[in-house]
Order: C-alpha cells, then structure tokens, then sequence
C-alpha cells in the first residue's frame, strides 16, 4: 500500500498583488497543502484592498471558508507605507479585481489568528509570509514564546548575492520595513529565506500565460492579472518574463519543490538610513556553492531549486 504524505499545514502572510495570488491558488488547489488561515499586511497594495484580493482569489479557488485577517496597515517604524501599483496595479490585481466583490473576513486581528492557529496546530504550522514582515515582527511582540509552536518559517524576501529589485541592494519586502524584518530574523524559530538569487530563475511567460487561457476560471483570471505583471516586468528588465516569487517560497516550504542548494548561515537586516536599507546581509563567502554552514546559525538561503515547479504549477492552476 502506497502512504499518501500529510498536507502541510500553513498560514498564509500575504500583502495579495499579482504573485500572492498565484500562491494563494497554489495552496488552495494543491492536495499536499492545508491552508488554515490568511494574515494580511500592507505592501504591494494598502492591508484592506490586500484583505478584498485575498478573499475573492480564494472564493474563486472555491476556499472562501479560510480565515482571512487584516493586520499592519505600515511600517513598524511608523512612516507613512509605501505601494507598488506600478507593478501590481492600483487594485493589486493588474485592473482585474471585482470591485463589487465583498470579502469575508475574520473577526480576529491577524496577530490574533496567527497566535490561535499556532495553539491549534503546535508543532505543525508552517508560516509562509511574501510581504513585509511586519505582522510577524508584531505575533513576537505580543507572545515571544511563538517560535516554541512553529515547525519553520519561510519567507519571500530579500537577496543574498543577486541585486536588489527596489534599489541595489535591497528586495522589496524587506526593504519596505527593515526593522521588522531584523525582529523575524532573530527569533528563535527554523527560517528558511526564499530570495531573489532564486525566484527570479523561476520564471512565469507568455507562453505560460497561453496555456493559462485555455484552461478554467481560475486559469483564465492568472492569465488576465498576468498580462500586467509582464508588463512591468518588460519596461524594466526588457523581457516579458516575471519571477514567480511567492509561489516559489510556498513551494520550497511544503516540499512541492526540493532545494538543491540552502546553506544554513547568518543573515542580518541592514536597518540604517542609508543606500543599503534593507538589505540582507548574509554570510556567504568564497566561490559558488563552496559555503560552510555556520555553526549555530538558524536561517537557511535558498540559492537553487530543482526545475520545473513553474510548469507543475501552471498546469495545476489551468486544470482548476
């Protein structure tokens, strides 16, 4: 008798643009995967407009009963929070979000529901957060015993020797707010950091795109929110091919991709007000590969994956 592996079980962080909604479908389509709640931050759109996207991709993925909770609106620091509409759209869906759509939200806060799953599932849940890390920096704040209950963390962040997508040196979601990620960094959990040296080697296209059209509902909405996301990614790289950033990170925590090369080193947050803000400084040194793991070092970057996740993740969402 063959033993059919048990779903991971996951929590959702999200600030849901175009890619949160490809992990979001990800994760409610996939058998290996049980979503048992969505936290939502600021970031490529403001923490409400994330919280309607959020709810109407997973009522689609036909998962509307997930708890879905608002949370950070801004940066830890207080300043004012930062979007990204010209990557994701003014509604963080490229134009395609529906705005009669009413979303379905919990009742909790998402420090609130974040702290109840880890009770829940103590010893099981894995945290996947794609946007700042502001709402988990805010969980440790409120119970510092939570890494004693979480299986792992893996995050959508940073870049350990790939260059940055917000300045030179800095990926997005940990640029947005440094010191809330500098608070996740030194938590005593398991953190497995999915970066820029490898989410933009996984890469979504048109033709991707084409064989998202000819699929379901769920395929045909990818396709549209896609068309933008190229866009974008065409003005500013000069080819109409995005990096599958979240669903990546998703897929290397519940094993839907194996890693090939994740070093287990340091990572410090550059947290000065400087040309470096936010970047992720890691302790990686010598030729490629050739990286003696840290002695007592919690934070695992992942610089390669097997191929291929793309492709699986493709037919999975156009056969929905």
């Amino acid at each position: 008798m063959t033993t059919v592996p048990a779903a991971t079980t996951v929590l959702l962080d999200v600030d849901t643009g175009i890619d949160d909604a490809l992990a979001l479908f990800t994760a409610a389509l996939s058998n290996q995967i049980d979503l048992v709640g969505c936290t939502v931050v600021w970031g490529n759109v403001d923490v409400e407009q994330g919280a309607r996207n959020t709810s109407e991709v997973l009522q689609l993925a036909g998962h509307g009963d997930v708890p879905i909770a608002i949370g950070a609106a801004g940066p830890r620091n207080g300043l004012p929070a930062v979007f990204s509409p010209e990557v994701h759209g003014e509604d963080g869906l490229g134009g395609c979000a529906d705005t009669a759509h009413v979303p379905t939200l919990a009742s909790e806060s998402a420090v609130e529901l974040l702290l109840r799953l880890s009770h829940e599932h103590a010893g099981a849940l894995e945290i996947v957060a794609v946007g700042p890390l502001t709402n988990l920096a805010a969980a440790l704040d409120a119970d510092p015993t939570l890494p004693e209950r979480i299986r792992q963390v893996t995050i959508m962040g940073g870049a350990a020797l790939a260059p940055g997508n917000v300045s030179e040196t800095a990926e997005a979601n940990i640029w947005h707010d440094p010191e809330a990620a500098q608070v996740v960094f030194d938590a005593p959990w398991e953190l497995t950091m999915v970066g820029l040296d490898v989410t933009m080697t996984s890469l979504i296209t048109d033709e991707h795109r084409a064989r998202l059209a000819a699929g379901g509902a769920i395929g045909r909405f990818s396709d549209r929110i896609l068309d933008y996301y190229l866009a974008y990614y065409e003005g500013f790289s000069g080819e109409r091919a995005s990096g599958n950033h979240d669903a990546l990170a998703l897929a290397v925590a519940t094993g839907l991709v194996k890693t090939t090369l994740s070093p287990l080193v340091d990572v410090h947050v550059n947290c000065s007000d400087g040309e470096a803000r936010g970047r992720t400084v890691t302790t990686l040194e010598g030729a490629w590969g050739q990286w003696p793991e840290q002695p007592g070092a919690r934070h695992r970057v992942v610089m390669e994956v097997e191929p291929g996740f793309e492709e699986r993740m493709i037919d999975l969402l156009a056969s929905a």
